[in-house]
């Protein structure tokens, strides 16, 4: 295993950790901004299948894409800094 890709493990979950809170953030925003107040838990017995589904799929699209965001800026500063692909 080369030393960049060992070295970029714990920047790696650093990243990660990063992007849940940046993605939970922007999710919270994002169902406030759509007008249904909290966001549902997929056990709340007065919340309807709909709405847990949709909030779940908006949930999920915000995460993808914020992580993948994340992921690709670290392995491109990573790539600046060293010369190397940390993948």
């Amino acid at each position: 295993m080369k030393a960049t890709k060992i070295a970029y493990k714990p920047v790696g979950l650093a990243l990660g950790a990063l992007s849940g809170v940046i993605a939970g953030a922007a999710f919270k925003q994002t169902w406030k901004a759509l007008g249904n107040g909290d966001a549902p838990d997929a056990t709340d017995e007065n919340r309807g299948w709909r709405e847990i589904l949709l909030a779940s799929a908006i949930q999920g699209a915000i995460f993808a894409v914020v992580k993948a965001t994340v992921d690709r800026a670290g392995a491109k500063t990573t790539k600046r800094l060293t010369g190397t692909w940390p993948g």
